[in-house]
């Protein structure tokens, strides 16, 4: 709700602000009067403590334009001197998601994110959690001679997640794991030796983790996930193939984190009875 003020001090406001941005912008009336196709004394007038009027919308504007604010900030409808487009700039981005274990990008906002709980629905199996043999079956056909040291130069990074001061939780579709066990879908042509080890490895690792790491499993008849990483309050990231959809706004990361809390609530297997569960997929693998 915007706060009704006084005419005059709405003027004694906008004067204020303007100057600030002038001086932020390191602008002189001289420069802004050209910025914006006025003479120089129409500056000048808008700056005198006197003036108890605010210019009309078309000056507001072009003065808003000019020093890079928004015209709501000068007219002290918002506290954010940013413009709407920079706004959105700032809390929603697009960024480049290459084909690789944990890039560079990954790496960043789990450092920044440090401390925080991190909630994660990965695209398929969580890269962190994988053998190197899984790993290099995975990998090998996007990254060819250079697997084995991509897998090598990420295996320090997904040990320094693991060692991080942060809880992770992860959220995965029932039917993922089933299929992985049953060597289908995605996982088909994957050797039966390798999908056994690796569901010998998730239950030693989300054994000894937990409850630093908690793995849950979800029904997707039930409910419905795209990939997506909640770093603490911070940001919320979409996987949508190529790229990263990144949300800064505090209102989309809480909006994400009560939908992760919801795949939590409604899973099928929790943390604690998933190495029974997995024990179970192990004993029923097939070749």
């Amino acid at each position: 709700m915007i706060k009704k003020i006084d005419k005059r001090l709405r003027a004694t406001l906008f004067r204020a602000r303007l100057a600030e941005a002038m001086r932020l912008r390191q602008s002189n009336q001289s420069a802004l009067a050209r910025s914006i196709g006025v003479d120089r004394s129409t500056v000048s007038q808008l700056l005198k403590e006197e003036t108890g009027r605010l210019p009309n919308a078309q000056v507001v504007g072009e003065c808003a334009s000019a020093l890079g604010v928004s015209a709501d900030w000068l007219l002290g409808l918002t506290d954010r001197p940013e413009t709407a487009a920079d706004i959105l700039a700032n809390t929603l981005s697009l960024t480049e998601a290459p084909r690789a274990l944990v890039d560079e990008q990954i790496f960043a906002w789990h450092k920044e994110a440090a401390g925080y709980k991190i909630r994660h629905v990965p695209a398929a199996l969580p890269d962190m959690l994988k053998t190197r043999a899984m790993l290099e079956w995975e990998y090998e056909p996007h990254l060819g001679r250079s697997t084995d040291q991509a897998i090598g130069a990420s295996e320090d990074r997904m040990a320094w997640m693991r060692a991080a001061q942060s809880d992770y939780e992860i959220a995965l579709p029932l039917y993922e794991i089933e299929s992985f066990a049953r060597g289908e879908g995605y996982y088909r042509g994957l050797p039966a030796t390798i999908r056994r080890a690796q569901l010998d490895h998730l239950i030693t690792v989300t054994t000894q983790l937990y409850p630093s790491l908690r793995l849950y499993l979800f029904d997707a008849r039930r409910v419905y996930s795209a990939p997506v990483t909640i770093l603490g309050p911070l940001l919320a990231v979409l996987y949508i193939g190529r790229n990263y959809m990144v949300f800064r706004d505090r209102e989309r990361v809480q909006a994400m984190t009560l939908h992760f809390d919801s795949l939590v609530r409604e899973a099928s297997i929790t943390a604690r009875a998933l190495p029974d569960h997995l024990r179970g997929l192990r004993d029923g693998t097939v070749g």
